[in-house]
């Protein structure tokens, strides 16, 4: 009960963010973390924050926070043992009619009931939430005291806003600043499948009277919803990795490719936003040791956060290529058609390759890149 309680009072938040199959990696990171944790003790993190991908693994972790070693375990299960069929269609008629129905969907009036448009159709990931995650264990888990706060981000395509879904102990109170704001709420599945619908990629999802898509999208301050919620430490795992490339190709001639840019724009969605988030929080904090300690007082809305951040150590596109035959020749066809191969300079292949064997490969770098951290995140987490 003790640990159990300490890291309850400790505040450390775990930020996840966006990705899609890329956030495998995450899942090998907290696979290392649940090494440093005694068996049958809580999750070391009491807020819990996703974004995207990051969202449904974030859910799944608060569903069992009471036991963060069997959290985990389901987790990495789940990511090595489903496929693309788990996530999306995936089958040459689905895939096709789904592409079909979108295109006949322009032709129609503007009063139809009209359901949205997307290159994949993500109906099979529905199913699969429904299927493994228990929603009610977030509330018990809160109620005994293993989790503060739990809250996943999704962008308004309605507003404009980025909105965070959130489940806490009644501490956390709703916010709202300029293109952001917390809503109290009861999790669901619509809350993930809206957070970790990749533009474009994924149909939006309708909640309430506003429809969303992948959080990422317009996310300008990733850190809020943890800081907001009360969060004194932030562990990020994040998926921005160096940039190895398949071929030299000094003075290429060649302009890049739509998909190559496409490619670079979800890159940007995805990381760039916690970069700049991260090192404005550092300066804040330079900033506050300027300021005395009594004035700090005087303003409890200046506070101190540290911040530990792990990204991937390799190229998850280098990696991507080599399994890029593990993908559905339907969708192998469907991305040759818009300029994306084996040996394609794009990343979007990294983003939708929800295979066992690549996904099974990113959870054993990120296992490795902790590892090889072990003393200073033992040390960031009070472990």
């Amino acid at each position: 009960m003790t640990l159990k309680r300490n890291y309850l009072n400790s505040k450390n938040a775990l930020v996840l963010t966006g990705g899609g199959a890329r956030a495998a990696y995450q899942v090998g990171v907290l696979s290392a973390i649940a090494k440093f944790i005694p068996r049958n003790h809580g999750i070391p993190f009491s807020i819990l924050c996703g974004t995207s991908a990051g969202a449904i693994n974030t859910t799944s972790l608060a569903c069992y926070a009471s036991c963060f070693h069997l959290g985990v375990k389901k987790l990495e299960w789940a990511w090595k043992n489903f496929n693309i069929s788990s996530i999306y269609h995936s089958d040459p008629i689905k895939v096709y009619s789904h592409i079909g129905q979108g295109m006949l969907a322009s032709f129609q009036a503007d009063y139809a009931n009209k359901t949205p448009r997307s290159l994949l159709n993500s109906a099979p990931l529905r199913a699969l939430l429904d299927q493994i995650l228990d929603f009610s264990r977030i509330d018990n888990n809160i109620a005994r005291g293993y989790l503060s706060a739990v809250s996943i981000t999704a962008s308004s395509y309605s507003s404009g806003d980025s909105i965070s879904f959130y489940q806490s102990d009644g501490l956390a109170l709703p916010w709202s600043r300029a293109k952001r704001r917390g809503e109290l709420c009861q999790l669901n599945t619509e809350h993930l499948m809206a957070s970790s619908a990749i533009p474009m990629v994924f149909p939006s999802v309708k909640i309430k009277d506003q429809h969303f898509g992948d959080g990422s999208v317009h996310q300008l301050s990733p850190l809020s919803p943890a800081i907001h919620l009360g969060a004194k430490k932030i562990f990020v795992i994040g998926v921005d990795q160096p940039k190895e490339p398949l071929h030299a190709k000094e003075n290429n001639p060649h302009p890049p490719s739509s998909a190559t840019i496409a490619g670079h724009l979800l890159d940007s969605v995805f990381a760039d936003t916690m970069h700049s988030d991260l090192e404005r929080m550092a300066r804040i904090n330079e900033t506050l040791k300027l300021i005395s300690a009594q004035n700090r007082k005087a303003n409890e809305g200046l506070q101190h956060i540290d911040s530990f951040v792990i990204n991937p150590s390799h190229d998850f596109n280098a990696i991507a290529s080599q399994y890029y035959y593990d993908l559905p020749l339907s969708i192998r066809i469907l991305l040759r058609g818009i300029g994306i191969g084996n040996d394609s300079e794009s990343s979007i292949v990294s983003y939708l390759l929800f295979e066992k064997n690549f996904c099974s490969e990113l959870i054993r770098l990120g296992f490795a890149d902790a590892m090889e951290q072990e003393q200073t995140i033992r040390k960031f987490l009070e472990i």
